[in-house]
């Protein structure tokens, strides 16, 4: 695993209510799974900065069944 300075950066697009809901902790009635959404495009985000040989695809004809 690379060596991550604490200056690097990710990108995450949120809507302006997820960015609400993630930075403030407001609560949006019509939709309580707002928070979490945020949270995991946040994660997901991370992880592709942190281990992005997880995102690749796998070559299934590469493996020997």
């Amino acid at each position: 695993m690379q060596n991550y300075q604490e200056t690097e950066t990710v990108s995450v697009e949120l809507t302006v209510k997820e960015a609400l809901a993630l930075g403030s902790g407001v609560k949006f009635a019509q939709n309580p799974a707002l928070s979490a959404s945020a949270k995991k495009k946040v994660l997901q985000s991370l992880e592709r900065k942190l281990l992005p040989e997880t995102g690749k695809a796998i070559d299934y004809h590469f493996i020997e069944v």
